[in-house]
């Protein structure tokens, strides 16, 4: 069976950016399994993987507009400090913050004195991605598996 629109795909990975840093990695570890065409893994990705199979390896590049977007400054921004009640504010911790667009992960960049700076891009974001990829399964989703959006482990439905 290939890559192919709602297709169970469990894959192999390492992730690096373009100084050759090991971002992320499956291995030593279980496959990571996706929905093809569910948006659950990034787009480029999705597209890179398409009509593959089984046993297929591959290296992409995949650049920042195809991964997690560009760098937005707007996305940074000032806040006081009482907008986090009592919390000791420090720069890498994260935070949900509600926007006009609804919910969006944020993790402080700086504190200085009553302000804190703020950062809703993703972490990756304006960053082209390479991954080295080996396709090692590829199945029908179930029909519990679409209407959920995610793949289902084995023995069924575990959330």
């Amino acid at each position: 069976m290939q890559v192919v629109r709602d297709a169970v795909v469990a894959i192999h990975y390492t992730l690096k950016n373009d100084a050759g840093e090991v971002l992320d990695s499956s291995d030593g570890g279980e496959p990571l399994a996706y929905i093809q065409g569910g948006g659950n893994i990034i787009p480029g990705l999705e597209e890179a993987l398409e009509g593959r199979g089984v046993g297929d390896k591959l290296d992409v590049s995949i650049p920042a507009e195809k991964a997690y977007g560009a760098h937005e400054p707007g996305l940074i921004q000032q806040v006081p400090r009482r907008h986090f009640g009592g919390t000791d504010v420090k720069p890498g911790m994260r935070f949900t913050a509600q926007t006009e667009q609804g919910q969006r992960q944020v993790v402080v960049t700086r504190v200085a004195g009553d302000m804190v700076t703020v950062d809703g891009n993703h972490p990756l974001a304006g960053q082209a991605l390479h991954f080295a990829v080996e396709i090692t399964e590829v199945r029908t989703a179930t029909e519990e598996e679409l209407a959920h959006g995610h793949v289902h482990g084995p023995g069924g439905h575990h959330h």
